[in-house]
């Protein structure tokens, strides 16, 4: 939450020739309403259910970027089925620069009400074990703009995702 998955994503997709897609954005669209309306009207629960209809969907074509949400990963089929389906970067921000990113976000449903530092720190110990059980590449987004991160990764991803076939490749 607040990494900038998709500002980067959009760059980091163009760059490579693939499609890009926000999964909550592409959930939203199919229903018509906003990611907090959901968790209004059904509940985290419902909106999980929703998001892992989508993301199957999303995963099953080819040439594609997709930018999960931040709780995506909780779900253990939905890790599975992000592993078994192409290269993933985890980009991760600290919490102090998802306060600073977010300061003016009121559209976060899981940050809408309580102390939002408590709560953005509760998240970070319960998923980035998960992001770090599915994650190809682990990429800090600290102190790097959205373009210098873009280059940063995509020369992470021209280097270990996209390297010669028949190459030799030492780590």
């Amino acid at each position: 939450m607040g990494a900038g998955k998709s500002t980067i994503g959009k760059r980091l997709a163009e760059q490579f020739g693939l499609a890009f897609f926000d999964l909550d954005h592409e959930i939203e669209a199919r229903t018509g309403a906003s990611v907090t309306l959901i968790f209004e009207l059904e509940g985290e629960q419902g909106f999980r259910q929703r998001e892992a209809t989508q993301l199957a969907e999303l995963l099953s074509g080819s040439n594609r970027l997709v930018s999960t949400g931040g709780g995506t990963v909780v779900s253990a089929a939905n890790r599975a089925l992000i592993r078994a389906s192409g290269y993933v970067v985890y980009l991760h921000a600290t919490v102090a620069q998802q306060l600073r990113r977010l300061e003016r976000d009121r559209q976060r449903p899981l940050l809408a009400s309580g102390d939002r530092r408590a709560r953005l720190e509760e998240l970070a110990r319960e998923r980035d074990p998960l992001y770090a059980e599915v994650a190809d590449l682990d990429v800090a987004g600290e102190n790097l703009s959205v373009a210098n991160a873009a280059e940063r990764i995509g020369t992470e991803l021209q280097r270990l995702w996209l390297r010669p076939r028949g190459v030799a490749h030492a780590s």
